[in-house]
């Protein structure tokens, strides 16, 4: 799971537990600047992920990760896909973030109203 924050003019994603493994990342800083916007998805975890370059993905289990699809790099760090959130990145190494998190709504309500400052 993820915990994502406002910190300054950064949103910032943090891995939790063994998905700081699983993803081979700790941590995301993105520019608020940066963020297009964010949606909860439940349905994005029975999507096409692409090529995972590094990663891991367990059909059902995990998706963790870069994973490369139609010329894009997205993020991935889902295990229960009814708690994803996709963030919407510009200018950014990833043109996505899909993770999961404890409240969906409640972390799209925070990088919506992050974003209008």
């Amino acid at each position: 799971m993820a915990v994502i924050s406002v910190q300054d003019q950064d949103l910032v994603v943090e891995m939790e537990g063994l998905d700081k493994l699983w993803a081979l990342k700790s941590r995301l800083t993105i520019p608020l600047a940066h963020v297009r916007g964010a949606t909860a998805d439940p349905g994005i975890a029975g999507e096409p992920k692409g090529l995972r370059a590094p990663g891991t993905h367990l059909p059902g289990v995990i998706t963790a990760g870069t994973f490369h699809q139609d010329g894009e790099k997205v993020f991935w760090a889902v295990r229960d896909g009814q708690k994803a959130v996709v963030v919407e990145l510009a200018d950014e190494r990833y043109t996505r973030l899909v993770v999961e998190v404890d409240d969906p709504r409640e972390v799209v309500a925070m990088v919506e109203q992050a974003m209008r400052r």
